[in-house]
């Protein structure tokens, strides 16, 4: 039985003669017409360490396919590394990439009438890319991971990316020497490999394997290592049974499934970035799915793993601790993890990690059992109030501790210091101009404003301050993976939308509260010149404000970032994912249409 469902119609036939003579030009024999065609997506660069080690892998798995019976297409798709983009206009370019890979990933394979693909990626947008083009294509797929970077040492130091991003706050603080700013730029980042904490990019790749999109334990083994080669033959080889097999991204994507991928991201102390990425994951796969869902999760699910950017460990350590699979198998023996769930190997995820056991091993720190966990329940909490009515998102455990109350409520009550540009609000922390106990709020930062950049350099920033666990930040904006500290982000509507924080004004008090225990809280604006009020009063002075006069779109925003970001709106904005329902979309230019006739 041949397996080329979709390919036969560009290679069998008369009619396609001149199809098959391009194909013979790269490769193609006269018995290669009858296998599936699979298109490998090979996400290598060596415009970054997260991407640069993936060609070995693409190699590997291209061999594999051959050796199975398809005929593997390769095909290149773009990156845009955050951690180099960070702060300057190239993060205007950031969020919209992750349209622009799945866009790419889907016209090859669609273009091409391919049977199967095989996405090799490593930078953060490059998962959640692959996984809303394999889930939009529906034709068999598997996501192999690039690889997490190793671990630098300097002066006996652990590092990671992080480690610079903090060393420049920290010789402009004057906390720290030029020898060791030099020393930890130069040996952060030993390897390729993407950001090695439990920041956005492992955070996806590891709820893969929950997903049951990637082969368990492959998503925390570090880049230059054997295995993680050896992981992509592997993963080769099942896509191609796969294949045979007919099982599709969608008989996979389903409901309970992303249920699993979003308690393992509880589990790990995983990024905010997540819940963007899933709400778009679940849109492009079809599932009803919302920000009430994470909520849900989050109560049910403890965390169980002590990882960087808010614990000890890196992903290296995760992976020899027992990683992704140890975690799984711990939610699945307490009910907290779908087993019935279809992998992309045709057996279920219970099957997968029958021979994991139920508890971590007692040599190891990095993951916790179930009955002493890190938190009681999942960290990232979601954010509603007058401020941000559709919602927003903090790691809760990112908030320093000592400025919890002792009964695990985190309460801030401060005066706004209102901005519209990152680089205003971090000139504005040089001067001085921010003070202990400020609310520093960045509006008009969100899809329509800059792309919905990062703003890890604000939040560094902040760190570095001798008071800088006492300023909260609230923005529209996202944060990197790797942003501590008492930062919500992704508040909805955002400015630009018409929302809330769009509205506010320097000297506004604005409460936060948060629940530690309970994963809840609030963020409302309840103050304004010297007169306190409620929550609901406060609204109501909010929905008679007009927006900030300085609110408008950087003014060198990329036409292609502005049309998505208004596709976006059209389609529900932050909190749908930012993605673009087209039915939306026609559905708005057909009452313009009509509205201009009339």
């Amino acid at each position: 039985m041949s397996y080329n469902r979709r390919s036969r119609i560009i290679t069998q036939g008369i009619a396609r003669s001149p199809n098959r003579a391009m194909l013979r030009a790269v490769g193609f024999a006269d018995a290669d017409f009858e296998k599936p065609i699979v298109g490998v997506a090979n996400g290598h660069s060596t415009m970054n360490p997260c991407n640069a080690g993936i060609q070995p892998l693409v190699d590997r798995a291209i061999a594999a396919l051959k050796d199975a019976g398809a005929m593997p297409q390769v095909f290149g798709v773009p990156t845009v590394t955050d951690g180099i983009g960070m702060g300057t206009e190239g993060m205007k370019y950031s969020l919209v990439s992750r349209e622009v890979i799945a866009d790419a990933i889907e016209t090859s394979v669609n273009g091409q009438s391919m049977d199967g693909v095989l996405v090799v990626g490593g930078c953060d947008k490059n998962m959640p890319a692959a996984m809303m083009a394999m889930a939009r294509i529906n034709v068999p797929g598997i996501f192999v991971y690039a690889g997490t970077i190793k671990p630098g040492s300097w002066k006996g130091q652990t590092l990671t990316i992080v480690s610079p991003f903090e060393a420049v706050g920290a010789i402009a603080a004057g906390k720290m020497s030029r020898e060791d700013y030099d020393g930890i730029e130069r040996n952060a980042c030993p390897s390729v490999g993407a950001c090695g904490g439990m920041y956005t990019a492992n955070t996806m790749s590891s709820s893969f394997e929950a997903l049951g999109m990637s082969l368990l334990g492959s998503s925390q083994m570090a880049a230059p290592d054997a295995e993680k080669a050896d992981s992509a033959e592997q993963s080769a080889q099942v896509l191609y049974q796969a294949i045979r097999q007919d099982l599709k991204p969608r008989d996979i994507i389903t409901r309970k499934s992303i249920e699993n991928a979003i308690a393992l991201v509880m589990a790990t102390g995983g990024s905010t970035n997540a819940v963007l990425h899933y709400l778009a994951i679940a849109s492009a796969a079809g599932v009803p799915w919302s920000i009430d869902d994470f909520e849900r999760i989050r109560k049910q699910v403890p965390v169980l793993c002590d990882l960087k950017p808010s614990g000890r460990f890196v992903a290296v350590d995760f992976h020899r601790a027992g990683g992704v699979p140890q975690v799984l198998k711990i939610l699945l023996a307490q009910g907290a993890l779908h087993g019935d769930c279809m992998t992309i190997t045709g057996r279920s995820i219970g099957a997968e990690l029958q021979s994991i056991p139920s508890e971590p091993r007692s040599d190891q720190e990095v993951i916790r059992s179930w009955s002493n966990p890190m938190y009681a329940q999942g960290h990232l909490a979601i954010l509603r109030g007058n401020l941000a009515p559709e919602g927003s998102v903090i790691k809760s455990t990112a908030i320093d501790p000592s400025v919890v109350d002792p009964d695990g409520i985190y309460r801030k009550e401060g005066p706004a210091k209102v901005f519209v540009r990152e680089k205003d609000a971090i000139a504005a922390i040089k001067k001085g101009r921010i003070e202990s106990g400020d609310v520093l709020v960045l509006a008009g930062c969100g899809p329509l404003g800059t792309g919905m950049e990062e703003t890890y350099q604000l939040t560094s920033a902040l760190k570095h301050l001798p008071f800088g666990k006492h300023v909260a930040l609230v923005t529209d904006a996202r944060f990197s993976g790797v942003s501590t500290g008492a930062c919500i982000g992704h508040v909805g509507p955002e400015a630009l939308a018409g929302g809330p924080i769009g509205k506010l004004r320097d000297g506004d008090v604005i409460r936060i509260v948060i629940d530690r225990n309970k994963l809840e809280g609030s963020l409302d604006f309840v103050g304004e010149a010297g007169k306190k009020f409620s929550a609901d009063e406060g609204a109501a002075i909010l929905s008679r404000r007009s927006s900030r006069e300085d609110l408008a779109p950087a003014a060198n925003l990329p036409s292609d970032t502005r049309l998505w970001a208004a596709l976006q709106q059209a389609g529900g904005g932050a909190w749908g994912g930012c993605v673009y329902d087209v039915e939306s979309v026609l559905a708005l230019l057909e009452a313009g249409s009509k509205s201009l006739r009339k």
